[in-house]
């Protein structure tokens, strides 16, 4: 078999050759110790970008420690897997004691590897997360989920080598995945290396200092850096009309977590109302969101329930109650200042999709335009008749029992509607092209029915 990496170097600088469009984006280069780190410190090398590394811990279910319930990062990030908590049946006491215990060894390595220095901040950027090799993919998929706790707009995965059914199945925690190559049969990462000789802390900790230094040398001042995750508004705007925040929303008796994103002079505000078992972070619904950001809307995305209301998964199956919260913070969104007059839209994905059009057939609902993605609207039932607001459905055609509920559905709506039907997608539009080809629908749906801001926001979002 022919080596096709010579080391890690090597690696790295053919690595940087895949990536080469992340140059000039706000981007930080997470490596995975160890190895990792070397072919990471190569690409931040290429793309003139921040080295650093990103540290997780598995959480085991405490009578099976090698079935992982979760995974931590720094400062106390923590994502769980609800499925795994209520199939094991582990109390949030005992999610609480594993993860302190874990907590000490994570911080523990990851001052040593970094020496005392601060992690890069990862708020509003572009994590491009990066490892030597993938193979079961395991520890790449909770460093992905990581990065995204920790606030990164959009996360990229890329390795030099990695399994092909690996890169399908990490799709869905990564808004993209980059390899060079892909074997059809991968027994050992080190087969495809002449030289895969371990990586010490020591060559760790010199690697991050040097790219301390050359980064310090290279970056410009702060005054000239990008605006805050990198929106594009319309041309002519100054990047200080931007809103692009984490925030709080005020949910009625909940406070949930959300991001905003406003640019100068757009056009209305889309709320996402996510489907089950996802959430803020959803690769696809942050997807969508930033093509609409770029297209001059608002977005806002937030959690719909609390991490305790997520463990019964009848919750997310609870349409009242997801359309009620979407209610609830769409009342928030209009609280902010500037906006109070702002022209609302709701995207709705799978159950969310059933939620935001139930939610729309109250009298005085506050939305102007609806899109549904892959979305069940009959969950909304009898209701579908009263929904006023112009509704797009787009819906793939390889997803053919949700297609029916679609078309069933769009004769019960007495709204302006349209059913667009995207050839060769699945429901989760993970085929090449079919995603952007859903994005753009929604953004012309939105452009064409919502308004744009009248007036001036003023300084940005309230936090709760």
């Amino acid at each position: 078999m022919p080596v096709t990496f010579v080391d890690r170097v090597d690696a790295g600088r053919q690595l940087s050759t895949r990536v080469e469009h992340l140059r000039g984006s706000d981007v930080v280069v997470l490596g995975l110790p160890r190895g990792g780190v070397t072919v990471a410190y190569e690409v931040a090398r290429a793309l003139n970008a921040p080295l650093d590394v990103i540290v997780v811990r598995k959480l085991g279910v405490p009578e099976q420690p090698e079935l992982g319930m979760g995974a931590i990062g720094e400062d106390g990030v923590r994502v769980i897997n609800p499925d795994v908590v209520r199939i094991a049946r582990v109390s949030p006491e005992e999610i609480d004691e594993v993860q302190r215990r874990e907590q000490v060894v994570l911080d523990r390595r990851a001052k040593a590897l970094r020496a005392d220095a601060p992690p890069v901040p990862l708020e509003g950027r572009i994590a491009l997360v990066v490892d030597d090799g993938i193979a079961t993919g395991s520890t790449a998929r909770a460093a992905c989920q990581i990065a995204r706790a920790r606030g990164a707009r959009r996360v990229v995965l890329a390795a030099p080598v990695a399994a092909p059914d690996t890169i399908a199945a990490l799709r869905a925690d990564a808004d993209e995945v980059i390899c060079v190559l892909t074997p059809t049969w991968l027994s050992s990462i080190g087969q495809w290396y002449d030289d895969f000789s371990p990586t010490t802390d020591d060559e760790v900790r010199q690697l991050l200092a040097r790219a301390r230094a050359e980064w310090s040398a290279v970056s410009t001042p702060p005054g000239a850096q990008p605006a805050p995750g990198g929106i594009e508004g319309p041309a002519g705007a100054e990047a200080s009309d931007t809103i692009d925040d984490e925030v709080t929303v005020d949910a009625g008796p909940v406070r949930l977590p959300g991001h905003l994103t406003v640019p100068a002079g757009a056009r209305g505000v889309v709320v996402f109302v996510h489907g089950s078992g996802s959430g803020r972070h959803s690769p696809r619904n942050r997807f969508v969101a930033s093509e609409l950001n770029r297209a001059g809307l608002g977005t806002l995305l937030f959690d719909l329930l609390t991490p305790d209301e997520e463990l019964d998964r009848a919750n997310v199956f609870n349409i009242e109650l997801l359309a009620r919260r979407l209610t609830a913070a769409t009342a928030w969104l209009r609280r902010q200042p500037g906006l109070a007059e702002a022209s609302i839209g709701w995207f709705g994905a799978s159950t969310g999709a059933g939620a935001a059009l139930w939610a729309a057939a109250e009298p005085d609902a506050p939305v102007s335009a609806i899109v549904s993605r892959g979305g069940r609207p009959d969950l909304a039932g009898p209701r579908l008749g009263a929904v006023r607001a112009p509704t797009l459905l787009v819906v793939g055609s390889l997803d053919t029992t949700v297609l029916d509920l679609n078309r069933q559905a769009q004769a019960q709506l007495r709204c302006p509607n349209e059913l667009i039907v995207i050839p060769g997608a699945s429901h989760l539009f993970e085929e090449p092209g079919a995603l952007e080809a859903a994005a753009r629908a929604a953004r012309d749906w939105f452009r064409h029915h919502l308004r744009p801001l009248a007036h001036a926001r003023g300084t940005g979002p309230r936090r709760g």
